[in-house]
């Protein structure tokens, strides 16, 4: 993303929240964090606030002002929908260190399909993680989750699969047995 994309958007996420609420905005694009996407910017917002101790901890302060700015949040959601993420972290604290209370609030869920999904994390190495994006990239899915759907797909079609249920039914009713 350009310089210029990059400060508009700053200027918008900024004129969404009261005036002085925010400390930092940074856009961030693929490769700037590995959970970015390709194709995919996130935001990452520093508030200007240091909660009390005696009176919330940092992750309440985070809900509260999350919960205060819920319409600005979502208008932000509705006019950036190439956004996956938006975060918020509280000033005070390197935002890139990883240390520290962070709220982070989704886009839509892209990739819904009929009946329910379960989500899984998984952690991919650099090659993996290439591999996945490499087939982003090329058009066989527009989502991390999407490419390893995909790929579970490839494995469901090969006929060893079958084989493979076959034989995990078998092992359960032998261990039934016991």
């Amino acid at each position: 993303m350009d310089k210029a994309a990059a400060s508009g958007i700053e200027a918008q996420v900024r004129s969404a929240f009261p005036e002085g609420s925010i400390q930092e905005v940074q856009v961030l694009a693929y490769g700037d964090d590995p959970e970015i996407e390709p194709g995919q910017s996130a935001i990452r917002i520093v508030l200007d606030h240091t909660p009390r101790p005696e009176v919330e901890s940092g992750r309440g302060a985070l809900h509260r002002f999350r919960t205060d700015n819920a319409e600005a949040v979502n208008r932000l959601r509705h006019e950036l929908p190439f956004i996956g993420w938006i975060e918020f972290r509280l000033g005070g604290k390197d935002p890139t260190d990883g240390h520290g209370p962070r709220l982070r609030t989704s886009g839509e869920q892209r990739d819904s399909g009929p009946g329910e999904l379960t989500s899984v994390m998984a952690r991919l190495g650099q090659v993996d993680l290439a591999t996945v994006d490499t087939l982003i990239t090329a058009g066989i899915a527009t989502s991390r989750a999407e490419v390893l759907r995909w790929a579970l797909g490839r494995i469901r079609e090969n006929p060893a699969y079958a084989q493979i249920q076959d034989r995990v039914r078998e092992i359960s009713e032998l261990k039934a047995q016991f």
